[in-house]
């Protein structure tokens, strides 16, 4: 098949679950003998990269703007990909629904990965959410597959629009890192910290996680990983907070072994998302084997099972509580993080997820070419 993954940053993975998914998927499908372009946004692209792993990268322009910059990159992909030889579209984000006509002009089915509920993200003003509960109707209308990440987007999707979903979850086995540069560079040893990764966003919750960790007593650090473009404000706030209390470290965005090494020698993983379905960063630590600490809803308890340790932020000291308690017991804790790593070897493979999507694409291949 002659694949183009369209809707993300590009590869190499360096923002978010869509970039991890175009990485490592189409690392897979490109081993498995099929032609996988990748497109890229120029401003977050690697310079000088034009192939990663096996997939062709195909750098494109894109609007500087939050409410434009996804929708111009992909109607540049999409007429790009029109003059291309293509067999089938992957394209991630609900927010890029409206653009599967121009995609279906050249009879190129399309698979859309539909993401969370968008629309909850709280940076998002009235009409942000009017445009994404709109995106999800055509998605659920235009696409010729639809692909959810987690059972609970699969059953909302059918409830609200009445549209079937294939669910395909994210992996999360990384290989363990090689070195220790990441924890020295940053005054770290192993072991000696707590490790929270995502998008400085208000639904992921930094700043409540900081003002929890005040609370904790100890010399244990907390290495908060991550950054968002468009959000410079919030960014101060968390910056504010962190600066506050000498333990809190704020490294930036870390990709790759920098960040394979921070995770897999963590004392454990802290995770405060609220809008999305299967997160990259939550089981890619618990196949890291951390004991997870985990914001308690319906995606994130998913994902997690049994496996690690909810908690809310509706009473102000329930994680400062269970990450006290942790520190001043790790041995009633242990377990967790061997059942976690257990979990994802199960379920949340790789390998296991190319092939469900190899599966996917090939039948919509087969199914057009009956058309």
């Amino acid at each position: 098949m002659r694949i183009a993954i369209l809707g993300t940053r590009g590869i190499p993975a360096r923002y978010g679950g869509f970039e991890t998914l175009a990485e490592e998927l189409s690392a897979r499908l490109a081993a498995a003998g099929h032609a996988v372009t990748v497109y890229a946004r120029a401003h977050t692209a690697v310079p000088g990269v034009i192939a990663h792993r096996g997939a062709a990268v195909h750098v494109l322009p894109a609007l500087r703007f939050k409410s434009l910059e996804t929708l111009s990159h992909t109607l540049l992909s999409s007429l790009h990909a029109n003059r291309r030889r293509y067999d089938v579209i992957l394209l991630c984000n609900a927010a890029n629904a409206p653009l599967i006509p121009l995609l279906h002009i050249r009879r190129l089915p399309v698979a859309l990965n539909v993401d969370g509920l968008e629309r909850k993200r709280r940076k998002w003003g009235v009409l942000g959410r009017a445009y994404y509960r709109l995106c999800e109707r055509l998605s659920a209308r235009w696409a010729d597959e639809v692909v959810t990440d987690a059972r609970v987007i699969q059953r909302y999707y059918r409830r609200a629009w009445r549209r079937s979903s294939v669910m395909i979850p994210y992996g999360g086995d990384l290989p363990s890192p090689t070195g220790d540069e990441s924890l020295r560079r940053l005054g770290l040893t192993k072991g000696s910290y707590f490790l929270y990764v995502s998008r400085f966003e208000p639904e992921n919750n930094p700043d409540r996680v900081v003002e929890a960790y005040r609370t904790v007593g100890g010399k244990a650090r907390l290495v908060l990983v991550g950054d968002a473009p468009y959000a410079d404000e919030f960014i101060r706030r968390v910056r504010a907070l962190a600066s506050a209390d000498p333990r809190v470290v704020l490294p930036g965005s870390v990709y790759g072994e920098g960040y394979r090494q921070l995770l897999f020698n963590a004392r454990a993983y802290i995770h405060a998302t609220e809008v999305g379905g299967t997160h990259p960063a939550l089981v890619e630590a618990m196949g890291a084997g951390r004991v997870v600490f985990f914001l308690d809803n319906l995606p994130n308890r998913e994902v997690v099972g049994s496996t690690g340790v909810p908690f809310t932020f509706t009473d102000d000291r329930h994680l400062s509580t269970a990450l006290a308690d942790f520190l001043a017991s790790p041995e009633l804790f242990s377990s967790l993080g061997l059942v976690a790593c257990s979990r994802v070897a199960k379920l949340y493979r790789w390998d296991n997820v190319a092939a469900a999507y190899e599966r996917l694409l090939e039948g919509l291949c087969s199914a057009s070419q009956h058309v």
